[in-house]
């Protein structure tokens, strides 16, 4: 297609986006699924070009942005206390389907290497950031399933791209060294946590320093994109740089961040994330008629392709659970001697935990990023689309409704949030009152002392709430002392924060009012 053509079919894909979304609210479904389903659909429409993507253009292009953002908002706090959890999964369960993926390759197709076995085990046992958000954002999940997913999602990743390049060397080198391999192994994560690192703190300097909130959120996307490639052109892993440098950004933007620049980048990248995953399952879909087309080439497919497929799916579905419960089993065993009883497994939660291993465009990029001459190629390609079909149309539908039916601990994460808000409400509300009475002159005019009587109101009407009393609140008229009452809020809220005394959620929350606020008295 020359460049007008390919612009316009752009145009055509974000239309189907539009419709798509408008379909997937209509009947309750998983955008991921909808757009998927509905790119399948659009692949077998007349005049619908093939499309075949650069998958290595796919992760650059996509992959920084989507991976930023998750990072971004990311519960650092929950983030470590369940980090055994996510490492176990990340790692651990990435590892370990590989490796059944493996065994099961080899039982079907004896004359082919061991690496090319891992090599597909690899391409299609991380649950990747990408699919998982999508399907995940619509659900309300307890906070330790909603962590543990994303943490998870945004690390396994590196994992399974390093062990998926390994096996891909390893067939074409013939030999492969574990300890070799292991070494590689921690100095690309280590590498990229490192460059992550730097480029963070490094770019965290530079927008603190920028007055427009332009020129801000257009920083993040550079520093996203620099980030990624950067790590990549070092030989190390840049998803885990890019997830660092997200984690960074996330940790210091309320105090980097002013409240125009965070109003406005909430805005950007929410339809940012929205139309590049849209599209990227979309493009999933649309690859199906490849696949098709390699299935229709074979003259035993039923028995080379579709069946031994299959069994492939049903491996990856179930070493997750087996590691997940194995994993509890261990758990169970180690919470006898030292662990706290807050950390004991949960059944429920380790079913959804299970469930919820959605796949997506990174496993299809792997697979279509094999040279054309892999042994098995056709059959990984195969294999890679129906775990992805299987998972985002499957899994993720039912997902819903294997919460509603299981029992759960989300009723204690809304009581818990709720208690939150409200103790932050109240010393957020005692902080501005103070600072605003400090601010103040000793001659006080008319409008300030309603000021400072609507300051100190707002203060007991927030404690009574906290008790069981619910008040109205008053809109603030501006005033330069109202800055000084925003700023002493803000510093009291994230002093709660950081001391562990509120939730994200409330953070956020109360966060928003805050910015809202501040946003309608600054100058602009």
């Amino acid at each position: 297609m020359s460049l007008q053509s390919q612009y316009e079919f752009l145009v055509l894909l974000l239309l189907v986006v539009v419709i798509l979304e408008l379909m997937a609210r209509y009947l309750r479904l998983p955008p991921a699924a909808a757009m998927i389903g509905g790119g399948a659909a659009l692949a077998f429409v007349p005049g619908i070009p093939s499309v075949t993507f650069d998958p290595h253009l796919i992760l650059v292009l996509f992959l920084p942005p989507l991976l930023l953002s998750s990072a971004y908002a990311t519960v650092w706090r929950d983030f470590k206390r369940h980090s055994a959890t996510i490492v176990s999964l990340a790692v651990g369960a990435v590892f370990f389907t590989s490796a059944c993926v493996g065994v099961a390759f080899h039982v079907m197709f004896p004359e082919l290497p061991w690496a090319v076995g891992f090599a597909l085990g690899a391409a299609v046992s991380p649950p990747d950031a990408v699919a998982v958000k999508a399907v995940l954002e619509k659900l309300r999940l307890p906070t330790r399933v909603t962590t543990v997913l994303g943490g998870e999602s945004l690390v396994n990743d590196a994992s399974g791209l390093v062990l998926f390049h390994f096996a891909v060397a390893w067939t074409a080198a013939g030999s492969f060294s574990v300890p070799e391999a292991l070494g590689m192994f921690a100095l690309v994560a280590c590498g990229g946590i490192a460059v992550g690192y730097c480029l963070g703190h490094a770019g965290m300097l530079v927008l603190q320093r920028l007055a427009s909130s332009e020129i801000v959120i257009t920083g993040t996307m550079l520093l996203a994109a620099s980030s990624y490639i950067a790590a990549e052109r070092i030989g190390v892993s840049g998803v885990l740089s890019t997830v660092t440098t997200g984690l960074i950004l996330g940790w210091r933007q309320h105090e980097i961040f002013s409240a125009a620049t965070r109003i406005a980048a909430r805005s950007y990248w929410k339809i940012l994330v929205f139309v590049l995953q849209s599209i990227l399952f979309i493009l999933v879909g649309l690859s199906l008629r490849e696949t098709l087309d390699r299935i229709a080439t074979s003259d035993q497919a039923m028995t080379e392709l579709i069946l031994p497929a299959g069994v492939i799916v049903g491996v990856v579905l179930i070493s997750r659970f087996i590691w997940l419960f194995g994993s509890d089993a261990l758990w169970r065993l180690a919470g006898r001697l030292f662990l706290r009883a807050g950390m004991q497994p949960d059944f429920s939660i380790t079913v959804i935990l299970g469930w919820a291993g959605i796949r997506g465009p990174v496993t299809l990029a792997a697979a279509l990023a094999l040279p054309e001459d892999f042994p098995g190629r056709d059959f990984i390609l195969v294999s890679a689309f129906g775990v992805i079909f299987v998972t985002v149309l499957i899994q993720g539908p039912t997902l819903p409704l294997l919460v509603k039916f299981l029992p759960s601990t989300g009723s204690q994460s809304a009581e818990r949030l709720a208690r939150d808000e409200a103790t932050a409400r109240m010393r957020l509300s005692q902080a501005q009152f103070k600072a605003f009475s400090a601010a103040v002159s000793s001659q006080t005019s008319n409008e300030e002392r309603c000021l400072l009587e609507h300051y100190r109101n707002r203060a007991d009407r927030e404690a009574s709430s906290l008790a069981g009393a619910a008040g109205a609140r008053a809109a603030m008229p501006p005033s330069a002392a109202m800055l000084a009452a925003i700023k002493a809020g803000r510093a009291e809220l994230l002093k709660m924060y950081r001391t562990g005394e509120i939730s994200d959620r409330a953070l956020v929350k109360l966060e928003q009012d805050l910015d809202a606020q501040e946003f309608g008295i600054e100058p602009r």
